[in-house]
């Protein structure tokens, strides 16, 4: 693969994120419509995977909390700083008024990117490390070029395993 089409493909993912798309296909959405939605939580939260291609959206329990924490924070936080500077430089309020729009602005922001941060973090991490929805029920964490394994438990080359001692009552 060459540059031209590494960065053809980083494009493809990121426009997919933008539009809240599968980043395998680009067809399916990663979270409901905004017209069905019926509680706050499900703004925020994906849908289990995709049906058409089989990616998993969220592989495993905390698989967001950095594209909350880094992504979605992280971009607010530099909001609110632009928002309490431009405040600042364009009008005399006081320094409580000022921080308060820079909070309320700062709120906004979460609400309305974390679909994007969560968008965004799947695209990336599928371009760094892909995976595939497997058949068992760890939600899709199997890896499209699998490592070389270790010997291990259940193969042929495997050592015995070690007599387990009886428990005590």
């Amino acid at each position: 693969m060459n540059d031209a089409q590494r960065i053809a493909k980083v494009g493809a993912y990121l426009a997919r994120a933008t539009r809240w798309h599968c980043p395998v296909c680009g067809r399916t959405p990663i979270f409901p419509r905004v017209a069905t939605i019926r509680r706050v939580v499900d703004w925020f939260m994906p849908l289990d995977g995709c049906p058409r291609c089989g990616y998993a959206f969220e592989r495993e329990p905390g698989y967001f909390l950095m594209a909350m924490w880094a992504l979605n924070s992280g971009f607010a936080s530099l909001l609110g700083l632009i928002v309490y500077f431009a405040l600042e430089m364009a009008f005399d309020l006081s320094p409580l008024a000022q921080v308060g729009l820079a909070a309320m602005a700062i709120a906004g922001f979460n609400v309305l990117f974390a679909r994007h941060a969560k968008a965004y973090f799947i695209a990336v991490d599928h371009l760094l490390d892909p995976h595939d929805r497997g058949g068992g029920d760890d939600r899709g964490n199997q890896r499209l070029r699998p490592r070389p394994q270790a010997p291990g438990p259940g193969r042929p080359d495997a050592p015995e395993p070690c007599e387990t001692v009886p428990s005590v009552r």
